[in-house]
C-alpha cells in the first residue's frame, strides 16, 4: 500500500495531468471544427473585460506585446493547480473531483458565450469534450475508489510512465491545436485584386536619416507593435464581412467588401501609437495605410446634427469612441484601412480593414477588424476602456526617445552619436533637442513625411570627455509646444516626461 503521502502526490499528478488534457482537447476540436472555441482563449477574454482599473497598464509595462501571452500561461497555471487538488480529492471521493471539473466546464462555457461569434450549441460541445477528456484522464490514472472504471493500482514507475506520456501528448496536442488555429486567421485570402489608390504617397528626399540602430521610418508588418484585447486573433471572411453604418444617421448602410474597394482610395503615412507606452517605449510605429477616407463612408450613411461622438465596433465586439469632430475635421484624413506598407492588411493587424485615425491613440480610435460604425453622442456611450479609468478623448502626445546608444551602454570615440525618432501626430514635430548633463542643444532632423508621422533624428556629440553622462530628449511639436518634462504613468491620457538614459564615454 502506497504512504498517504505517494497517495497525495499521485493524486495531485492525476489531476494536474487530467487538467492538462481537458485544456487540450478543446485546442484540437478547435483546429478542427470552424468556430469551436478554445476555452484557454475565452476564459481569458473573460479575464481582460473583468479586469479592474489600472490592470491593462500594469500588465502591459511588465509584459509589453507579450502580454496576451502571460495572461494564457497564468491561466494554464492555475489551471493545472485547480487540477491537482481535485486530482488529491479523487483519491477518496471520484464523484465530488468529477463535479469539480464538470464545473469547470460550465465556467468555460459562460466564457465561451461572451464571445459574439460564439454559438451555443458549439460552446457546449467545446465544455463537454473538456470535462469528459479530464474525468476520463483522472480515472484512467487515478485507481480510485468511485471511479467509473477502476484500473490496476500501478507502481511508481508505471504511475509516472503513463502520466509523463499523457502529460507529454496532452501539451503536444494543444500546442499543435492552438497553431493551426492561429495560422486560420492569417490564410484567409484577400478577395480579388486590391484597386489601385488614386495619389500616390511618396517619402520625401531626406525623409531617412543613415544611422546604424535608429529605428525604421516605416516598420516593417511584421515588427509593428501589436496590442489589443484579442488573445486570438478574429477570422474574418473577406466574402461573407459587412461594415454597418447606423445610428444617428439618416439612412442605416451596409457595405460588402467588394463595395467598400470600389469607393475611391488613397494611400498615406501614418504614425500610430498605443496610450500605454512607456516614455521611451517601442509600442509606436509608422506605416503605409491604404483604404477608403472615412468621411467617404460615412457621407454614405448621411451623419446626422447632434452626432458627437464615432464609435467603432470589431467583430468580436470591442469598442472604440472618437469625437466625430475630430473625424470630420478637414485638416486630416482618417482611413477605413485596407492595406498596410502595400500588403493586404495583415490578420494581426485588423484584416479585412480597420480604422487609422491620425492624432489619436489607438485605444479610442484604430478599430481593428471593424464591423460597425455607429454615431451616437459623447454623453451617451463609453466605449471599452473608458469605464475602466481611461480619457474619452486622448489626442497622441507629443513624444521622442533615443534609440542609439542603449541605456548604460559604453561608448566610445568622436563623435558620440546619438539618434532616434520623435513624434507628435497630427501636429507635426518642428525641433528634436538633447540635453547632454543639462545643457540642451538642438538635433538634426528627418525631412518630415507629414504632420501625420514622426521624423527621425540624430545628434553628434564632438569630443565627448570620458566618464558617465545624461542624456535626454525632447521635441517641439508643429503649434511650438515643448514636450513637457514632468513624468506621468501612461493612465489615463498617455505618458509624459522626457526620454533618459545614461552612457558610459571611453576613451577612443
Amino acid at each position: 500500500m502506497p504512504s498517504r503521502r505517494d497517495d497525495v502526490a499521485r493524486g495531485a499528478a492525476s489531476g494536474a495531468v487530467a487538467a492538462a488534457a481537458a485544456l487540450a482537447a478543446p485546442e484540437v476540436l478547435a483546429a478542427v471544427v470552424p468556430g469551436a472555441p478554445s476555452l484557454v482563449a475565452s476564459v481569458g477574454a473573460a479575464v481582460i473585460s473583468l479586469q479592474p482599473p489600472g490592470a491593462k497598464d500594469f500588465v502591459v509595462a511588465l509584459f509589453g506585446e507579450a502580454d496576451k501571452l502571460a495572461l494564457e500561461v497564468s491561466i494554464v497555471i492555475v489551471a493545472l493547480a485547480l487540477g491537482a487538488i481535485l486530482g488529491v480529492v479523487s483519491r477518496r471521493r471520484f464523484p465530488l473531483a468529477a463535479s469539480g471539473f464538470g464545473l469547470a466546464g460550465v465556467v468555460g462555457f459562460a466564457a465561451a458565450l461572451s464571445d459574439p461569434t460564439a454559438t451555443p450549441a458549439i460552446a457546449i460541445l467545446a465544455a463537454a469534450v473538456a470535462v469528459g477528456a479530464g474525468v476520463l484522464v483522472l480515472a484512467w490514472l487515478g485507481s480510485a475508489e468511485g471511479a467509473p472504471t477502476r484500473m490496476p493500482d500501478w507502481n511508481r514507475r508505471g504511475f509516472l510512465i503513463r502520466a509523463g506520456a499523457v502529460g507529454v501528448a496532452s501539451a503536444f496536442a494543444g500546442v499543435v491545436g492552438r497553431s493551426v488555429l492561429a495560422a486560420r486567421a492569417e490564410d484567409v485570402m484577400p478577395v480579388g485584386a486590391y484597386p489601385p489608390p488614386t495619389n500616390e504617397a511618396v517619402l520625401p528626399p531626406g525623409a531617412t536619416l543613415p544611422v546604424d540602430g535608429i529605428t525604421q521610418l516605416v516598420v516593417p508588418n511584421d515588427r509593428f507593435y501589436r496590442i489589443d484585447t484579442a488573445l486570438l486573433v478574429p477570422v474574418v471572411d473577406a466574402a461573407t464581412w459587412r461594415l454597418r453604418i447606423h445610428g444617428m444617421v439618416e439612412r442605416e448602410t451596409e457595405l460588402t467588401f467588394d463595395e467598400l474597394l470600389q469607393l475611391p482610395m488613397i494611400e498615406q503615412y501614418v504614425t500610430i501609437a498605443c496610450v500605454s507606452n512607456q516614455v521611451g517605449g517601442r509600442l509606436v510605429g509608422n506605416a503605409k495605410w491604404t483604404g477608403v477616407p472615412l468621411r467617404e463612408v460615412l457621407a454614405l450613411a448621411g451623419v446626422k446634427p447632434g452626432a458627437t461622438q464615432l464609435v467603432g465596433r470589431s467583430v468580436d465586439g470591442w469598442t472604440a469612441g472618437m469625437p466625430a469632430a475630430w473625424v470630420m475635421d478637414e485638416a486630416r484624413e482618417p482611413l477605413v484601412a485596407v492595406r498596410m506598407n502595400d500588403e493586404p492588411l495583415p490578420a494581426q493587424h485588423g484584416y479585412p480593414a480597420r480604422l487609422i485615425v491620425p492624432g489619436l491613440y489607438g485605444y479610442v480610435s484604430a478599430t481593428k477588424w471593424l464591423a460597425e460604425l455607429e454615431l451616437t453622442t459623447l454623453e451617451a456611450f463609453d466605449a471599452y476602456w473608458v469605464p475602466l479609468g481611461w480619457a474619452k478623448e486622448a489626442p497622441i502626445l507629443t513624444q521622442s526617445r533615443i534609440d542609439v546608444p542603449r541605456h548604460n551602454m559604453a561608448v566610445s570615440g568622436s563623435p558620440v552619436v546619438f539618434a532616434g525618432v520623435a513624434w507628435a501626430p497630427d501636429r507635426g514635430v518642428s525641433r528634436v533637442e538633447v540635453a547632454i548633463d543639462g545643457e540642451w542643444r538642438e538635433a538634426v532632423m528627418s525631412v518630415p513625411i507629414s504632420d501625420a508621422t514622426w521624423v527621425q533624428w540624430t545628434y553628434d556629440w564632438v569630443d565627448a570627455p570620458p566618464g558617465r553622462h545624461e542624456i535626454k530628449v525632447r521635441a517641439t511639436d508643429g503649434t511650438g509646444v515643448i514636450q513637457t518634462p514632468e513624468r506621468t504613468r501612461p493612465d489615463p491620457d498617455g505618458a509624459r516626461g522626457h526620454h533618459t538614459i545614461e552612457v558610459d564615454v571611453t576613451a577612443a
